[in-house]
């Protein structure tokens, strides 16, 4: 056995690696992960963690070495296998930096498989860190649990974006104010706009395109954040 399997992994944190998970294998850290182990949560050589990757699971580990830029794990047995997880995009305009980073942070937690950010005529943000949204997703994967992390797209034009549009892939996009049904679970995608809402000439494209799906979130008015989460809960709900 190793000893890694000799710790109780059930309350170790759980990290994301980007390297094979193997029982008897050994795993390199990264920098940020030093930093964050021994200067932050004060762990040391021999505690436990949990490794998953996306691809093998989880795993238990154990620390095997750690500096202040350094650190290695040795992994030991499976703990979950990787299950199919739901097929549901997030396609979202950018919003303002804060509620931008909210929104990642809550699509994963709630287990979307990917997110798309866009453009739109009344986007009041100009420029999305990208690297920074993948570390808030993998951060957000780390602590609900999930074995994967959502693939993070570069922004592009909301009009690209629908150009390229997969049209076998169901897009329900939200309409404020609308007639429109309500969203039903299910694999596809939800579109949420902007803070000031779709253009006229936006919302004429939505109307036309085969593939998208006019959908209601109720008589309110949600803030684009609470939509996007909102939405999100309704199309994750099992039925």
């Amino acid at each position: 056995m190793s000893k890694a399997t000799q710790h109780d992994n059930s309350t170790g944190l759980r990290l994301f690696t980007a390297d094979d998970l193997v029982e008897g294998g050994s795993v390199a850290g990264t920098a940020a992960q030093a930093h964050y182990l021994g200067s932050v949560m004060r762990r040391a050589v021999g505690d436990p963690v949990r490794l998953f990757n996306g691809r093998d699971g989880e795993h238990a580990a154990c620390i095997a070495t750690l500096r202040k830029d350094r650190l290695s794990f040795s992994t030991g047995t499976r703990l979950r296998p990787l299950l199919a997880e739901p097929d549901v995009w997030l396609v979202f305009a950018v919003l303002k930096r804060d509620a931008t980073d909210l929104v990642v942070q809550k699509a994963t937690e709630l287990g979307v498989s990917a997110i798309l950010p866009v453009f739109c005529a009344r986007t009041n943000a100009a420029r999305v860190n990208v690297e920074r949204l993948c570390a808030i997703a993998m951060e957000a994967a780390e602590q609900s649990e999930r074995l994967t992390v959502p693939l993070v797209h570069e922004p592009v034009d909301l009009f690209d974006l629908l150009g390229d549009w997969p049209a076998q892939r169901r897009l329900a996009a939200a309409i404020e104010r609308s007639t429109a049904p309500g969203l039903a679970p299910g694999p596809g995608a939800l579109l949420v706009g902007p803070e000031g809402g779709f253009t006229p000439r936006e919302l004429d494209l939505l109307g036309s395109a085969p593939f998208i799906e006019p959908v209601s979130l109720g008589g309110r008015v949600l803030r684009a954040e609470t939509a996007a989460i909102a939405g999100l809960a309704l199309m994750l709900a099992r039925p």
